[in-house]
């Protein structure tokens, strides 16, 4: 994985005495609120409804185990002994001093972590496919580009205030895992004809309260020209971008009012300013970040693994786990692997600090060292040797990070909502849990199968309700906390914005009108037809019916 020169280094320690100043001088009374607001976002603090929320990147969503230790001890040196996992790959403290924060972001430092740009109107977290660099399905690895994007935009001086926040994706694969139709920027790698590297541009989506599915401006951009194409974006972005609204300044509303041909027209011709100019990256540059991320020392193995089969004929909790939580690795004899962070009562994507510790623990013994973080909120040791995926799963049971349940509905996306956040007009871990333990019989689920249920504590979407095939927003009503309820929503390469079925419903109601969705499906589906593909065959209609008739 990518590891800091002696610039990176310099950059980030000089980031963080900026900071430690910043913060002194706020805490002193020699900056106000309004002064300290910038500073604070563009270092990844909130203050929240009860404490300072602190939201550390993980840059495509890649650690290293040293770092998972890092953040393990600082969750319990400086919070609560555990830390959340977001839809960005980030992990949020909910509890820090904001005197302490300047210390963590040094001892952030010493791990080649920061949390610059992870909040702020400037460019977020690079996200990028959690499965990258070992899918089976990948075209080109996106790691080296990703990285040269993130060394482009930190702290890039022209697009360090823009009109809102912004997002950009970045997959190498055939099947969509980062939701690159969502975001202001996906940038989709490609080979065209004569094989030569290139990307699918995508802009103008994202979800919040005007979700939106982006739109292709660009088939195929020469690599060579990334740079110089973003440039060309986001300084369209900046020109015309609404700054009076807040509400109408993302990009997303830009394409709309523009529409996307006018738009694409826009970026050309900023582009054809900028072609062949000083951002150009050149081959060599190229391979100088793919050598940053070098194949592990992978065992010649012939295919499955005859002890691993023998297993999971044996042992059927074994296999319910294997059916949902492993996944094909491009390698013989390997496999993925996805630790759940949503076992039943937990607040989905929270982990304690002895169970990073533990997940470090077993990617050194079985996973060369490294850590994915998805924006589903779970992690993934990337390289098992299927021989071993017993002796993990074993270990991982105890722990409470063995529940077989990726993609099933208890592996519920979920925002921190109102019991942390002060933008969210209703709480959603607990109805989280409420609909987890309702459906906390495993052979049910399975029998379910795939559903994606989203939730987010308000319109800003953080938990991407808008593309869950079950989506829960909460809203305020009259004072009170009320669910609106989507069906049909979707992420990847078919991604679909869901359709609220009708009125809101109270807290209490939630696990019920989620149980009525499903018996909907149950009543309908065919053969082996996901939850997903009978609402597109029947539409929303039924289960309207059928949760409305109930409800009276």
């Amino acid at each position: 994985m990518y590891r800091y020169d002696a610039f990176d280094h310099r950059l980030v320690r000089e980031r963080v005495a900026q900071f430690r100043d910043q913060t002194r001088r706020f805490l002193r009374g020699e900056l106000s609120e309004d002064e300290f607001r910038p500073l604070r976002l563009q270092n990844g603090l909130y203050i929240q409804r009860h404490a300072p929320m602190f939201r550390i990147s993980i840059p495509y969503g890649l650690l290293s185990t040293r770092q998972l230790r890092k953040l393990a001890d600082i969750a319990r040196r400086y919070d609560r002994g555990y830390g959340h996992f977001s839809t960005r790959q980030n992990l949020q403290l909910n509890w820090p001093r904001l005197e302490d924060v300047p210390d963590i972001l040094d001892e952030l430092a010493d791990v080649e972590m920061h949390a610059i740009q992870t909040s702020g109107n400037d460019v977020r977290n690079i996200t990028s496919d959690h499965f990258a660099g070992v899918a089976r399905d990948e075209i080109v690895d996106p790691r080296p580009y990703c990285e040269l994007i993130r060394q482009w935009a930190a702290l890039h001086p022209e697009f360090a205030y823009l009109p809102r926040k912004f997002k950009i994706a970045v997959t190498g694969s055939h099947h969509d895992r980062t939701a690159v139709l969502l975001h202001d920027i996906g940038l989709v790698l490609v080979r065209n004809a004569s094989g030569d590297i290139g990307f699918r541009v995508i802009v103008g989506g994202g979800m919040g309260r005007t979700p939106m599915i982006g739109h292709v401006i660009r088939e195929f951009l020469p690599r060579a020209e990334i740079l110089n194409y973003l440039d060309a974006i986001l300084r369209t972005y900046n020109r015309f971008g609404r700054r009076d609204n807040k509400w109408k300044a993302r990009i997303k509303i830009l394409v709309k009012e523009r529409t996307p041909a006018q738009f694409s027209l826009d970026v050309e011709a900023e582009w054809s300013q900028l072609r062949d100019g000083v951002a150009t990256v050149p081959d060599h540059e190229f391979d100088r970040m793919a050598g940053y991320f070098t194949t592990p020392p992978y065992d010649v193995l012939a295919g499955d693994d005859a002890s691993y089969k023998s297993a999971v004929a044996d042992n059927r909790a074994f296999a319910n786990w294997v059916a949902r939580n492993v996944h094909p690795h491009r390698v013989p004899g390997y496999a993925i692997v996805t630790v759940s962070l949503k076992k039943t009562g937990v607040p989905p994507g929270d982990a304690t600090s002895d169970q990073m510790d533990a997940i470090a623990d077993l990617a050194d013994a079985y996973s060369f060292g490294e850590v994915g973080a998805t924006h589903e909120q779970n992690l993934v040791l990337r390289d098992v040797r299927q021989r071993d995926l017993f002796a993990v799963w074993t270990r991982l049971r105890p722990l409470g990070l063995a529940t077989p349940n990726i993609g099933l509905l208890t592996d519920i996306v979920c925002c921190p909502g109102g019991d942390f956040c002060s933008l969210a007009n209703a709480k959603s871990i607990p109805i989280a849990e409420a609909i987890a333990r309702r459906f906390d019989d495993l052979d049910y689920l399975h029998d379910i199968g795939e559903v994606d249920l989203n939730m987010s504590g308000c319109m800003n979407a953080c938990g991407q309700h808008h593309i869950g095939h079950i989506g829960i927003l909460g809203v305020d009503k009259n004072g009170s906390e009320w669910y609106q309820v989507s069906i049909g929503g979707s992420q990847g390469n078919d991604a679909a914005l869901g359709k609220v079925i009708g009125p809101s419903f109270a807290a209490k109601d939630m696990p019920d009108v989620v149980a009525r969705l499903i018996d909907t499906y149950i009543d309908h589906r065919q053969d082996d037809e996901r939850f997903i593909d009978t609402v597109r065959r029947i539409g929303t209609e039924p289960f309207k019916e059928r949760v409305y008739a109930a409800a009276h």
